[in-house]
């Protein structure tokens, strides 16, 4: 008997010490750097004022895919935001927030945030220290408050060794919540496609991604500008109104009348994986895209001057631009676990 239970027992150790623990990554100071690759414009946002260190950046990335931060503990900013996605929302044409309630936007990418002089579709946020605020505390997305925000995690044990490790002491208030995430969001830089590798000299472009970036350069490059892909201006695409939403855009947050139906523009990079399009999520398709561009632009006041009769591409414009637009995936960014969900 006395064997039998030894012999038992020691099966149990054994398969209890057969599983390894998971082993969470561990992100070290090299992993976190404040970087503007070479050719490009200096950012808007920069770490002087917030340092930005491997701890920061930690709890940053903890509290992003934490869904503490909404008022029935459901929702989390990664919900919306999926890195697979270039941290849009695939399939979504606008997000659902919190009891399945529905916003009337499509969740922009993140992607080289430091760059923006201001965020949301229409510019109604001018930092990002303070762009989580207005997804934390819209209604129909994670309806919650600061100061409820701030007592939860006061009082979580975790939370407390993440924020002295990050700031030095466990006290929790809003300014070290959203410069936490700015280490975090601001550091998700993209800048590793096959069009940076060509334009680095590392590789060349096919004879069908020439085409298409001479086809870019001619047709889309005054707005969507290079490297970063966007200008940052508010514009009418020339899409029809969407009788749903009635979204002003630009004038929602202006109030002018001249800024109707204005958004800004969005960067193409990653595009090729940040479907559905558009500030509404109207387009499924990069193909439905151009094709509006070709034959769908609503005449209206505002309408951007460069867009009035459309921009005519052939089939096979279309399909050369597409080809070109592809080479902005950077599949690296896309991968990267540094900004993957870390299962705190």
């Amino acid at each position: 008997m006395k064997n039998l239970l030894l012999i038992f027992s020691s099966f149990v150790f054994i398969t209890s010490c057969s599983v390894d623990p998971e082993i969470k990554p561990i992100i070290g100071e090299d992993d976190v750097k404040e970087i503007v690759p070479p050719g490009w414009p200096a950012p808007v946002y920069t770490y002087s004022a917030n340092t930005l260190t491997a701890d920061g950046f930690t709890l940053g990335r903890t509290l992003f895919y934490d869904p503490i931060l909404s008022a029935d503990n459901t929702i989390s900013c990664g919900s919306c935001h999926q890195q697979f996605a270039a941290f849009a929302h695939s399939g979504h044409d606008v997000s659902h927030g919190i009891n399945g309630l529905l916003g009337n936007r499509n969740a922009p990418v993140l992607q080289n945030l430091n760059w923006n002089p201001t965020f949301m579709h229409d510019g109604g946020i001018l930092n990002i220290e303070v762009m989580p605020l207005a997804p934390i505390t819209n209604p129909v997305e994670m309806n919650e408050t600061m100061t409820n925000v701030v007592a939860k995690l006061s009082s979580s044990g975790k939370y407390k060794q993440l924020f002295t490790k990050a700031f030095g002491s466990d006290l929790v208030n809003s300014q070290r919540i959203f410069r936490a995430i700015a280490q975090f969001m601001g550091t998700m830089y993209s800048y590793n496609s096959k069009y940076d590798l060509v334009k680095s000299g590392k590789e060349s472009f096919t004879a069908q991604e020439q085409s298409g970036y001479n086809l870019f350069v001619q047709k889309c490059a005054s707005c969507h500008t290079e490297p970063l892909f966007t200008d940052y201006q508010y514009r009418n695409n020339g899409l029809s109104i969407n009788v749903v939403y009635n979204d002003s855009g630009r004038a929602h947050i202006t109030g002018a009348a001249a800024d109707r139906y204005k958004f800004k523009t969005p960067s193409l990079r990653n595009i090729e994986k940040s479907e559905p399009y558009m500030h509404d999520g109207r387009f499924t398709s990069l193909n439905q895209c151009l094709e509006h561009y070709n034959s769908g632009i609503v005449a209206s006041p505002t309408l951007e001057t460069q867009l009035v009769g459309g921009i005519p591409l052939t089939p096979q414009n279309k399909a050369d631009l597409i080809a070109f637009l592809k080479t902005l995936t950077d599949t690296k960014y896309l991968t990267d676990s540094r900004f993957s969900d870390n299962n705190f």
